[in-house]
């Protein structure tokens, strides 16, 4: 497996994750807990951005690790 696929698998599942925080929040009846929910979803798709800031200079810069 290359270090791409790998990249691509964690933000695969970054964003599934941040998705069903999400949801949590909408079916969520407590303000609290609805605003830690979009907290943490919130910081997960920085996460995935800095995930795919690092593909993209793999992509680019470091295409052995396309290997």
């Amino acid at each position: 497996m290359t270090i791409e696929t790998q990249i691509q698998q964690a933000i695969a599942g970054g964003q599934s994750a941040a998705a069903a925080l999400k949801i949590f929040a909408l079916e969520t009846a407590d303000p609290k807990a609805k605003q830690e929910f979009l907290k943490a979803a919130q910081m997960l798709e920085n996460a995935i951005q800095t995930l795919k800031n690092k593909q993209q200079h793999t992509g680019q810069q470091e295409p052995q690790y396309k290997q």
